[in-house]
């Protein structure tokens, strides 16, 4: 099973200055998780294989997988459905927001950074290098 390590480094040839805060590699294990665990991996990597064309960067369900099981972060609040804006009340968007943010909190390392393969700030980056 594939295991995201975050903000570790071994070996004479990696040097940090920050003991790597925001490094983030993955790691195979073949004998990590129980079996029930193993079963969710390669259910989401089935899923993935048939929709890789539409998946978007930021749906890593592996790396939400562990790092919601690593946070022991409860996301067990009710979907919340905004149907009309007339039909919009106080409690619903609180449970939304609170919602929101419980995800948000339960998908951070423990180093404090969110994890994720963006690339698209970089297309900005060589102008402003350049200069």
């Amino acid at each position: 099973m594939w295991k995201l390590k975050v903000a570790e480094g071994h070996g004479p040839w990696l040097f940090s200055t920050n003991n790597f805060l925001g490094r983030q590699i993955w790691e195979f294990d073949p004998d990590l998780g129980t079996p029930e665990e193993r079963a969710q991996v390669e259910k989401a990597r089935t899923d993935y294989r048939k929709n890789r064309f539409q998946a978007k960067p930021s749906a890593d369900i592996l790396k939400q997988m562990q790092l919601i099981k690593e946070n022991q972060a409860d996301l067990s609040l009710p979907n919340i459905r905004f149907e009309r804006i007339e039909g919009i009340t106080g409690e619903m968007v609180t449970s939304a927001l609170r919602k929101a943010v419980r995800f948000t909190s339960a998908v951070q390392a423990q180093d404090g950074h969110w994890p994720a393969e963006m690339s698209g700030p970089l297309f900005y980056l060589p102008p402003l290098v350049s200069v």
